[in-house]
């Protein structure tokens, strides 16, 4: 399994950018998958996962109404629009891929393969 992450950067306050997740190395649409975050310091948190088909989603609160997740499961991607960006979203990004094809968590428990990250730096 691989996940590489990609599209992170530095945003100005208020700004947009589009992270994309290209998953190898299993059945991708079998799959719900998930971002989650981690700021200097902090612990990974969950940001937004989605089910395998794309029909349903879950937010964290903090994102919900500024970012959306989506997924292309004929090309094995996973994006994350994140838009109106404030500098709390400062973190490194992880795409991951759920421990089962059923269930789509909120706990770092519920995933079992990750990316690398991808850095997110919003500026004030």
């Amino acid at each position: 399994v691989q996940l590489v992450e990609s599209g992170g950067g530095l945003a100005q306050f208020g700004g947009s950018l589009r992270l994309s997740c290209a998953a190898s190395g299993f059945t991708f649409s079998r799959y719900p998958m998930a971002w989650f975050r981690q700021a200097p310091g902090k612990e990974r948190e969950f940001v937004a996962a989605m089910t395998r088909s794309g029909g349903s989603t879950r937010y964290a609160d903090s994102v919900k109404g500024r970012f959306a997740i989506s997924r292309d499961n004929a090309k094995n991607t996973l994006y994350l629009q994140m838009n109106s960006l404030k500098p709390e979203d400062t973190a490194l990004y992880y795409c991951s891929k759920a421990k089962t094809d059923l269930l789509y968590g909120l706990g770092t428990r519920d995933y079992d393969y990750w990316g690398q990250g991808t850095q997110v730096t919003v500026s004030s």
